[in-house]
């Protein structure tokens, strides 16, 4: 081609004309190297224990990571949380105790009633 005109420019698999530039050479394609698809059992059970620290340490590393995301109450948040629950607890077991007594002596006026 003659200096000053267009040169190709292969972009993406298509040849494309551009202004003062040089032609491209498409890519080389990278051979894979396949490793045995179906390793036998001796090289499972070698992989096995040459990954069981790692996913022994993984749920770990992973719960770590997630309490770092956590918003922590500050101690005045915990304490009134935890007052609030004390005082639910008392107040329900007072409910269900006179529950409790009540129906004891509803038991204890029919027993006398059918006896």
């Amino acid at each position: 081609m003659a200096e000053g005109k267009n040169k190709p420019v292969v972009k993406n698999g298509t040849v494309k004309k551009a202004d003062n530039q040089t032609a491209l050479k498409p890519a080389a394609k990278k051979t894979e190297v396949k490793k045995n698809e179906n390793p036998n059992a001796f090289q499972r059970v070698i992989g096995f224990f040459k990954r069981l620290p790692m996913n022994i340490v993984k749920p770990f590393r992973n719960t770590w990571h997630e309490l770092t995301k956590v918003t922590w109450p500050t101690r005045e948040n915990l304490v009134n949380s935890t007052l609030i629950v004390l005082a639910f607890m008392v107040f329900m077991g007072v409910v269900i105790g006179l529950l409790d007594m009540g129906s004891t002596e509803v038991i204890k006026m029919l027993s006398r009633w059918a006896a």
